[in-house]
């Protein structure tokens, strides 16, 4: 007899069907487990067999073979323990094979039999849904499982509770659905002293989810001022909020079930390495930029990044995703995000004040900012000089605009785009390409002569070209105009400015 249990295998945000076959046989006593196991997935044996002494159950003395099928998938995870220590069971005649055909089976097992949280949950009770199916996961998980509207979701606190509900002896009540987190505002613009074409080019990248670059001394306020941005920004659609709690349920940081309206914020450190900040590892985790999918990638100290590591952000920045091609992995993970970057304008950071700069000025500014490479800045639709802040500026009143003033333009301009994207791919003004672009952002007879000027005179690349028709769009919706007019051009065109290079 060969039991069968149904469990899924992780590629990226897909969750691939696989097939959990036991087979109790005579001959040599031994238990195997096939069908491309990793390490974690191989020693499922050892906690499989210490679950079920601590249950009171010993192992047949004979030939035991576990099959994960198909057999050409790898897999990884401790997310199997479960299905196989079900199907060990039900071809043991534990329990009936019967009863779990309709489920979906994960979960890791603690060697006492418990029956502990793995990533990925959310994504197999979607996979279920699908198929119809009811899942069986840990019960620390059950609220995140619950947010796959019409599973029947059975969280089991351990292995001899879920073998009881399924004989019929104990019945386990179905978990809560997960709650939604009140979000995180961050800091308030009401903060900001002075710095008024930052908070205005803050605002824009708020209102059309562009990139934005600051660039200026130490203690100008770049980083308060990207703190604020949490505050400003509109909270995520209920589909959006589904799709980046499901690379956080991959990434095993959705904790509790609890599912947040608030876009990511994401602000890692300049060492970073590539696949802590795109993706990849050993098991092939999302990286910084898909978990701040939706939302804010904020890299401080944007030099300081190494040059490689910030080079691999140019295909997410450009198609919204990131794939990361391994040997045995070619997974793809979105990557939707608005990055935010901050800099100092050289190395000792005081270009232009001959008091506090050092003696390589303005060479050493040339050397600092070449670490960043053109076609990376070339991706960014806002660039803004933050100049230093005075001590006269920081004993004004605080100003009488907060960032609930300014998220209220903000989430005005964004349900603009959103009537005037839907039924398009693109959701936000970032992300009009092709008919759209010109459908929506082509400027007047008058704007249309000055961007080509400008063009001209700034040596403009096609994609700058491109973000400068974005970025009008964006600040045309601020102000409540139907067509993008050459005011709106004009002042798209006076953040294009770059820092000097060699």
């Amino acid at each position: 007899m060969v039991a069968l249990v149904s469990t899924v295998a992780y590629l990226g945000l897909e969750a691939r069907a696989v097939e959990v076959q036991c087979q109790i046989a005579p001959g040599m006593p031994g238990f195997t487990l096939v069908g491309l196991p990793d390490k974690a997935v191989g020693e499922s044996r050892q906690r499989v067999s210490a679950a079920l002494t601590a249950m009171g159950l010993a192992l047949p003395p004979k030939r035991i073979i576990v099959n994960l099928s198909p057999a050409d998938l790898p897999k990884e995870g401790s997310h199997y323990d479960l299905p196989v220590a079900l199907a060990l069971l039900a071809a043991m005649g534990v329990i009936d094979a019967e009863q779990l055909a309709d489920f979906v089976a994960v979960g890791e097992l603690a060697l006492d039999g418990r029956v502990i949280p793995s990533p990925g949950v959310l994504l197999a009770a979607l996979h279920a849904s699908e198929g119809e199916r009811g899942l069986i996961c840990p019960a620390a998980q059950g609220s995140e499982a619950r947010w796959a509207s019409g599973v029947p979701v059975v969280a089991a606190p351990n292995l001899i509770s879920l073998l009881n509900h399924l004989r019929g002896i104990q019945v386990l009540q179905p978990p809560p659905p997960g709650e939604v987190e009140p979000p995180a505002r961050g800091a308030d613009l009401r903060q900001v002293k002075g710095q008024e074409t930052a908070r205005r080019a803050l605002e824009i990248a708020a209102a059309g989810a562009h990139n934005l670059l600051m660039v200026g001394p130490p203690g100008a306020g770049k980083s308060l001022l990207a703190s604020c941005l949490p505050g400003i920004l509109p909270e995520l659609a209920p589909a959006e909020a589904l799709e980046v709690s499901m690379v956080a349920s991959v990434a095993g940081t959705l904790e509790g079930g609890r599912i947040s309206r608030a876009r990511p914020f994401r602000a890692p450190h300049h060492s970073a390495s590539i696949a802590a900040l795109t993706g990849g590892g050993l098991k092939v985790r999302p990286g910084e930029v898909s978990m701040a999918h939706m939302g804010v990638l904020f890299l401080d100290e944007l030099p300081e990044f190494q040059r490689a590591v910030l080079d691999s952000l140019r295909q997410p920045l450009e198609t919204g995703e990131v794939t990361v091609a391994r040997a045995n992995a070619h997974l793809t993970y979105p990557a939707r995000v608005q990055l935010v970057a901050a800099m100092n304008p050289c190395r000792c950071g005081h270009l232009g004040d001959a008091a506090l700069a050092c003696s390589r000025a303005p060479r050493c500014a040339a050397d600092y900012q070449s670490k960043v490479s053109g076609p990376l800045l070339d991706r960014i639709d806002l660039h803004v000089e933050v100049d230093p802040v005075r001590a006269a500026d920081l004993a004004l009143p605080p100003p009488g605009e907060g960032s609930a003033e300014v998220a209220a333009r903000v989430a005005r301009a964004r349900q603009v785009q959103s009537a005037r994207l839907r039924g398009t791919p693109a959701r936000t003004n970032a992300e009009l390409d092709g008919d759209l672009l010109e459908a929506h952002a082509t400027p007047d007879e008058a704007g249309r002569r000055l961007l080509l000027q400008a063009a001209e005179a700034m040596h403009l690349s096609a994609r700058g070209y491109t973000r400068i028709l974005r970025t009008s769009r964006t600040i045309a919706d601020l102000a409540g105009a139907p067509q993008v007019s050459r005011i709106h051009v004009a002042e798209a065109l006076s953040y294009r400015r770059r820092p000097p290079r060699n």
